[in-house]
């Protein structure tokens, strides 16, 4: 008989009884710890997860009356909630162990006990235990969806050349359990595709957790990803899962990972290569499951010549490279973009535009698009609230602002020589962050929030 995979701590003063515990058990489930002393509950808990804590309800010589069982059961109860607490004793009383039972306790068993029923009694515990630590993450990754992860899937839309070789390699590597990095410039879909590579994984019924690095405080690094236990630090009322264990049995998607700092980068190493993480304020080392995607705009393999990047970390990350293609590297496929976004649109804000005139069109296939999708995206959608027309005009499409084509400022106004100067840097670069903030010489956060006081 295969042994399940499952770790029992067995707590009494007796020797024998501990003996007799763990043989009973040992041939059922892989892990068995045995201790005598309670008050090292507490260490044996927070170093590591049990599913069952098999308790002695009396510690001291002439006390019968379970009392310390009781405080026991309420400090486990306090450190592990989820763990399954059942209590032993040679002395049977109804009346404790009802107390017990609305104390916390699952069950409660008299010694000495018969060895099948000890079995069932822990097997049961168990499932019960799994069964808790599924609904807390299920609970807790519906509460993150509900307030920062939902977004609306789209599928990959495109027929050209370059989206079928990247499509192509999506289907090759979504049923694997490869880590994929994503590279490509902002707005060309890398979460779309990341989410793609998730629906068509075995993981699909599993969660996606999106984790936006590039927006993530530095100082909220380790407890976001890796949770944290309660009183870690002064608001953790409760003890809280971190992203990688809420996306156990899923994927977990680490976008703008080129912006994660060199000692960021090596917290992420340890977990990645462990597949384990520790809570912040714990001791406890948790396994984790969780397919890896990262994304990047950055170009981090120069990075890594620049040592701004860890090349230990991008060999784990990068199994598999997957390069999107920027919106002018497949204009092919603009018409189907833009016909796909108006119908969205048109639901969203209840118009009936019924196409994109020929002009429009044009004039899309000969835009350059710095802000790829994205970018389309929005000027389709500017150009449906604005239009009094029954379509799409040229008249009706508002582009960012073209290349400056004189060295001179074109106005004294310092906000629009700023806006003028980041958008000429990223029509240039074509986009990519960290070449437009080195040549206006600014770090990457300070013109990221640059672009967004703009709204380029």
């Amino acid at each position: 008989m295969r042994k399940k995979e499952a770790s029992i701590l067995i707590v009494d003063d007796d020797d024998d009884i501990l003996f007799s515990a763990r043989i009973s058990l040992k041939k059922y489930f892989t892990e068995i710890i045995t201790t005598n002393n309670p008050k090292k509950i507490g260490n044996h808990i927070t170093a590591q997860t049990f599913d069952v804590v098999l308790l002695d309800m009396n510690y001291r010589i002439g006390f019968e009356d379970g009392k310390e069982g009781l405080y026991w059961l309420q400090h486990i109860k306090k450190i592990s909630p989820e763990t399954t607490v059942i209590l032993m004793t040679a002395f049977g009383n109804v009346h404790l162990a009802v107390e017990a039972i609305k104390k916390g306790a699952t069950d409660f068993i008299l010694k000495p006990w018969n060895t099948e029923k000890l079995y069932g009694i822990v097997n049961a515990g168990v499932e019960l235990a799994r069964s808790k630590r599924k609904t807390t993450q299920l609970e807790t990754v519906q509460e993150r969806v509900d307030k920062d992860f939902h977004q609306q899937t789209e599928h990959i839309i495109g027929t050209s050349v370059a989206m079928k070789k990247a499509i192509n390699l999506v289907q090759k590597v979504a049923p694997t359990d490869a880590n994929v990095l994503i590279l490509g410039e902002n707005g060309t879909g890398k979460y779309v595709f990341a989410k793609e590579i998730h629906l068509q994984s075995n993981r699909k019924n599993h969660p996606f957790i999106h984790v936006d690095l590039g927006a993530l405080n530095e100082n909220l690094f380790e407890s976001e990803l890796f949770g944290y236990a309660k009183g870690a630090f002064t608001d953790a009322q409760k003890d809280t899962l971190g992203r990688f264990e809420l996306a156990s049995g899923g994927t977990i998607f680490l976008d703008e990972i080129g912006n994660l700092p060199l000692h960021l980068q090596s917290k992420l190493l340890t977990v990645i290569q462990n597949r384990k993480v520790t809570r912040l304020g714990e001791g406890n080392e948790r396994p984790i499951d969780a397919r890896i995607i990262c994304a990047t705009n950055a170009p981090i393999h120069e990075m890594v010549n620049e040592q701004t990047f860890r090349q230990d970390l991008l060999f784990r990350i990068n199994t598999i490279e997957l390069q999107l293609p920027p919106l002018r590297d497949r204009k092919d496929d603009i018409e189907i973009l833009a016909t796909h976004f108006l119908k969205k649109l048109n639901q969203r804000y209840r118009k009936q535009l019924s196409f994109i005139s020929t002009a429009a069109l044009t004039a899309l296939k000969n835009y350059n698009w710095p802000g790829n999708i994205r970018e389309l995206e929005h000027i389709i959608e500017r150009a449906v609230i604005i239009t009094d027309n029954t379509s799409i005009e040229l008249e009706d499409l508002h582009f960012s602002s073209r290349k400056v084509t004189t060295n001179a400022p074109v106005t004294l106004n310092l906000e629009e020589t700023e806006k003028m100067l980041i958008q000429q840097a990223m029509d240039k670069h074509h986009g990519n962050i960290s070449k437009a903030a080195k040549d206006l010489g600014l770090t990457r956060a300070a013109l990221y929030r640059r672009l967004e006081k703009h709204q380029l």
